[in-house]
């Protein structure tokens, strides 16, 4: 999907608690009126931004190369430099469009990761949500840390009313990142993804404007339970 980091391609391994995150990167509206989309975002250890061109070779070595990096998704965009390349062309290209969000993440100016919004539903005021950290920078809680800043800044200045996110339920890595950075598990779709020879149950996460208040009480659907 052009513009975006398809869904469940996330840290798979235990992350520690989430840092306080200082998101210092503010919307600010052009002459149209429109939001700007892909803003440059800040955290306590890292830099959201946008692609460039450059991005292809560390993506395609950190991500496309390593089969951990898509065991629970299946879909790899960085396979050859090629297409990796390709990938980011239309991550770049899709800036035009204010609902289209694709980060490039980096911590100590090298690229860890990222981050892309997708599918906007203008009707429902919805919006999925994806991410992925190179296996080297696993266990460092920075996929917690960028999905915090890049959920708020949807919901509170992007005025997106939730975003969602899944992922396989054998990923515990990226369910505890999901879940530390405030989003909450809707429903368990049972044996709904498979991936090569794998199936796995679905799980389906939300978030919406103060979360974190309403955690509490939330119940989980169970799908097609066995």
């Amino acid at each position: 999907m052009a513009g975006a980091t398809k869904s469940a391609l996330w840290d798979i391994r235990p992350l520690p608690d989430l840092r306080g995150v200082q998101c210092q990167g503010r919307p600010i509206e052009d002459e149209g009126g429109s939001m700007p989309g892909t803003i440059e975002l800040r955290t306590d250890r890292l830099l959201l931004r946008r692609h460039v061109m450059e991005d292809a070779a560390p993506l395609h070595e950190g991500f496309g190369l390593d089969e951990a990096m898509f065991e629970y998704s299946g879909w790899n965009p960085y396979a050859t430099l090629e297409m990796a390349e390709g990938t980011v062309a239309e991550y770049i290209a899709s800036y035009a469009d204010p609902r289209a969000y694709a980060w490039a993440v980096e911590h100590d100016g090298r690229l860890v990761g990222t981050v892309g919004a997708y599918d906007y539903d203008a009707e429902k005021s919805t919006i999925e949500i994806g991410m992925s950290i190179e296996k080297a920078s696993w266990g460092q809680g920075f996929a917690t840390e960028a999905l915090a800043a890049v959920l708020r800044y949807l919901v509170e200045d992007e005025q997106i009313a939730a975003v969602i996110a899944w992922c396989a339920a054998d990923n515990v890595g990226s369910r505890r990142a999901l879940e530390k950075a405030g989003m909450v598990l809707t429903q368990v779709e049972k044996d709904a993804l498979v991936i090569g020879d794998a199936t796995f149950d679905k799980l389906d996460f939300e978030y919406r404007a103060n979360e974190q208040k309403r955690r509490s009480g939330r119940q989980t659907v169970l799908v097609n339970p066995q």
